[in-house]
């Protein structure tokens, strides 16, 4: 086996145990269950193309995500988590493999662009992306294989029309994935990039396959959004309406708040961060032209990003994708000359390495408190996390004393793991909301009265995920449809109880149960608590 497979399988091996361990340990949150419900009514109602949520139109996404979901939710069933996140996690492989073998294009160094993997699959919010169901993941994802695709346009010989359909294709998955999302926030900073750095070089005669790639990209992409346009315009006009005015008013922050964007990197922040200071690593990387090219994608799609006025932390995985690559050429400098820097050099490297290192070897003690009145139910997990950080950070001051790199590198991808694999299960079995009631179990009110159940102004996507299946929503912008039936169940939020008295004033409404969704204690988040009414008709208007 060639060197390089054996770089890419271990890679591979790493992202497995990265992105698939413990998959289904986190509860299900807001964005998923979007996706989930749109997912499930694709499968019961057939809605595979005007996609519903909560038996409304859901065009605000395009639909390829789910799609995949509803594959997996048919192979694996509607309940497990681990079928339903299984897709983001093989996307989340997928972008892993082709920032390996991106880098190794553009640079020629098999552990350089390793390391630029390793980096990726252990960065925050590309792990965060790849473990959760939403579409980020996808779009993003899918544009790095474009852009690869295009990349071997460029530097190739021959076969250019292969790599233009192949990339129009996979830039056309992207923005069947979340629209125009990546192409604004990866491959627009990229193009800048790469124009600035390798000067497109060839483009005179490889027009032809370049508008072929663009009109495949178009086509592939765009016909889902023409298709629902023509066909359900009204629907499609009222949605973009709203998603304009949210994208202008909604999250708005000021043009700054991307500039920390380097700790969304989470394992890998002051690597990353110094990583940027290109006076201090231009003569120091091996490849200069490479670490400019890393350097300006990743600074080019941070700068794009914070003219947007709406603007979220999640939003930044595109900039972790050309981060990595960047940070893995300061980490390659340590590994080469780590035993020769000035004590100045060092610091940032002792400071990342042994807030790990420290955290490590406290965390039994610290742990023991915090998750003391639980231990009974965690004591497996409790043993195994403390044992193996504790180990895992006694290491790392030898391996700092020694001055030995390497060591640290590796045992901080061990760290990582050891937080997944032991810690994660945790986090199922504390603060747990010991008032929880589901939305299942007001079956037996509908049984018990035989009524139909109505949502009064507005419908939380988890609640209608655990139910499995719409419920009426009868508050509509500037009216509210009245049920024909004399009696039935209603679910409001607490602070429109006033409200449902008024509208419902010749009714009889009796609160007879409750309903919280929230699945820890620590976080009470209203929209997740509902109140159940009996309504019954008094008198007739």
């Amino acid at each position: 086996m060639k060197l390089e497979n054996k770089y890419l399988l271990l890679l591979i091996c790493v992202a497995l145990a990265v992105f698939f361990v413990n998959l289904d340990a986190i509860y299900i949150n807001i964005m998923e269950a979007r996706n989930f419900i749109t997912a499930r009514e694709m499968l019961n109602e057939n809605n595979w193309i005007f996609t519903t949520m909560n038996a409304e139109p859901r065009y605000e996404k395009p639909p390829l995500p789910t799609w995949l979901t509803a594959v997996s939710m048919a192979i694996f069933g509607m309940e497990g988590l681990f079928g339903l996140r299984l897709p983001s996690a093989i996307m989340g492989l997928i972008l892993v493999v082709f920032v390996y073998k991106f880098l190794l294009k553009i640079s020629k160094n098999i552990e350089l662009s390793f390391l630029g993997g390793l980096i990726a699959s252990t960065s925050f919010y590309i792990i965060f992306s790849s473990r959760d169901g939403q579409w980020d993941i996808y779009t993003h994802s899918f544009m790095m294989l474009g852009i690869f695709a295009l990349y071997k346009l460029y530097n190739s010989s021959k076969n250019w029309y292969y790599f233009a359909t192949t990339s129009g294709l996979f830039i056309g998955c992207s923005i069947l994935s979340k629209g125009p999302v990546s192409l604004y926030a990866l491959f627009l900073p990229f193009l800048i990039s790469y124009g600035v750095i390798y000067k497109f070089d060839g483009t005179r005669v490889r027009w032809k396959a370049l508008v072929l790639l663009t009109i495949v990209a178009l086509i592939f992409g765009g016909w889902w959004n023409l298709y629902v346009y023509i066909f359900d315009t009204q629907a499609v006009a009222e949605i973009a309406s709203q998603e304009t005015g949210r994208w202008l008013n909604y999250n708005v922050r000021p043009i700054y708040y991307y500039w920390s964007f380097f700790i969304q990197s989470g394992l890998w922040t002051i690597p990353s961060f110094v990583a940027l200071f290109y006076p201090y690593l231009k003569d120091r990387v091996s490849n200069k032209k490479a670490y400019k090219f890393t350097l300006l994608w990743t600074l080019a799609s941070v700068l794009l990003l914070s003219i947007i006025p709406e603007k979220k932390s999640r939003y930044l995985l595109p900039v972790l994708i050309p981060m990595a690559m960047n940070t893995s050429f300061y980490i390659e400098y340590l590994f080469n000359y780590f035993r020769s820097l000035k004590t100045k050099e060092l610091v940032p490297v002792y400071i990342h390495f042994g807030i790990f290192a420290i955290v490590g070897c406290i965390f039994p003690i610290a742990s023991f408190f915090y998750f003391e009145p639980y231990l009974k139910d965690i004591l497996i997990w409790y043993v195994l996390s403390s044992l193996s950080l504790f180990i895992i950070g006694l290491l790392m001051f030898r391996f700092l004393i020694l001055k030995k790199i390497k060591p640290l590198f590796y045992l901080s991808i061990f760290f990582l793991l050891s937080v997944v694999w032991f810690g994660l299960p945790m986090a199922d079995k504390i603060n747990v909301n010991r008032d929880y009631n589901s939305i299942v179990n007001i079956e037996k009110h509908i049984k018990n009265y035989d009524v139909p159940l109505y949502e009064f102004q507005s419908f939380t996507p988890e609640i209608i995920w655990e139910y499995g299946k719409p419920i009426q929503v009868l508050a509509r912008p500037n009216q509210i449809k009245i049920p024909p039936e004399n009696k039935f169940l209603l679910l409001t939020e607490t602070f429109n109880r006033d409200s449902l008295k008024q509208i419902f004033y010749n009714y009889k409404t009796t609160k007879i149960d409750s309903v919280d969704m929230n699945p820890v204690s620590t976080k009470h988040k209203q929209r997740l608590y509902r109140e159940l009414y009996l309504i019954e008709k008094t008198k007739i208007r």
